[in-house]
């Protein structure tokens, strides 16, 4: 096949390039410049929108031997990306600004362009797995599994989806890199938000939201509690940095309940104040099979890298609900629900959806 391989400048990305061109496949290397200003976003190793990077990228792909090309994507990582972030925290809600460029640049835009140029599928480094079924899996390497950000994918992204390395854990693909001699076999992940420069989110929210002072509300009593200067600055969830003018009459933390931009508040209560049994969620996309017509017994995950659990969920027109067997706590609206097989492996993704409550 003809593929397309993308290269963030990473260990991943670049072993999944070679392993491609290992199998036999045409390859071609493309590294996508995201940043309006590559100065602007996260500098050093850590980050995958840096001239660093589009450097490392470079010199991996000269190492397997495969033309290599920048694309600038940076226009539409804004747009889709960043000014998505920013107004998902103006309207009280915490997005995944990870599924959201998987979504809309590596497996929209990226594929989209790849296929008008006659390239047959993608390849990227994410630690996920395609069975032979077709159905995404998760990778044999649990920490750093990443098919709930890639749960947002629709079939027909995923039918021209290559993910070399989901049989593999990063200690051995870090490994193979350094036995094929790729220098980036030793840099360090990134984390964090690749386009928040110093990991100060709160800060770069206040940057493009300005300051937006309101009050800090007690849930059991209703009573203002302390001040905020932008509830864009808050998660569900979150207990540090809250800044109580009252502490509670039980002497236990808070953590914030609900975020309400209509009124600029913060709701704050006690810890099993956040228990959530049921949660709502819309956008649905269904990549395991027919969407299914009866309730369906699966397992549930909320959060990138958080606890999976037992649910029964409904697809009421283009909504979906989850009654979850055991309750959990922080549930933030923005983020996905994945639904995954429940059989004992659990590995397979069936769908997800964008959670609103």
């Amino acid at each position: 096949m003809r593929v397309l391989a993308a290269m963030s400048g990473g260990v991943d990305s670049a072993v999944a390039a070679a392993r491609a061109a290992e199998a036999g496949h045409d390859v071609t290397g493309v590294h996508l410049a995201l940043s309006r200003n590559p100065q602007t976003y996260r500098s050093g190793a850590r980050g995958c929108c840096t001239l660093e990077d589009s450097r490392d990228a470079r010199r991996a792909a000269d190492v397997i031997g495969i033309p290599f090309y920048v694309w600038d994507m940076a226009d539409r990582f804004h747009a889709d990306v960043v000014d998505d972030f920013v107004a998902e925290y103006a309207a009280g809600r915490t997005p995944n600004p990870c599924l959201r460029c998987n979504e809309k640049i590596k497996f929209a835009a990226v594929l989209d362009r790849a296929v008008a140029l006659g390239f047959d599928a993608v390849v990227t480094g994410h630690h996920a797995r395609l069975g032979p079924d077709g159905l995404l899996r998760r990778s044999v390497d649990l920490p750093k599994d990443q098919s709930y950000v890639l749960a947002v994918l629709t079939r027909e992204q995923l039918d021209r989806s290559i993910f070399p390395l989901g049989n593999s854990t990063k200690a051995e693909v870090r490994a193979e890199a350094a036995r094929r001699g790729l220098g980036v076999a030793d840099k360090p992940d990134s984390h964090d938000i690749c386009f928040i420069a110093d990991g100060d989110t709160r800060r770069f929210l206040a940057e493009r939201l300005g300051e937006a002072p309101g009050d800090v509300v007690d849930a059991t009593t209703g009573a203002v509690i302390g001040a905020h200067s932008g509830a864009y600055g808050y998660t569900v969830g979150q207990r540090r940095g809250l800044r109580l003018e009252t502490p509670a009459p039980d002497g236990r933390p808070r953590y914030v309940l609900s975020i309400t931009p209509k009124t600029n508040t913060v709701t704050v209560g006690p810890a099993e104040a956040l228990e959530a049994a049921e949660v709502t969620a819309v956008r649905p996309v269904w990549t395991g099979g027919p969407a299914p017509e009866a309730p369906l017994e699966c397992q549930v995950q909320l959060r990138a890298h958080g606890e999976v659990v037992p649910a029964t969920v409904r697809l009421d027109g283009g909504e979906l609900r989850a009654e979850l067997h055991r309750p959990v706590r922080g549930v933030a609206p923005g983020q996905a629900i994945v639904a995954y097989r429940p059989d004992p492996a659990g590995d397979v993704v069936l769908g997800s959806a964008t959670i609103t409550g």
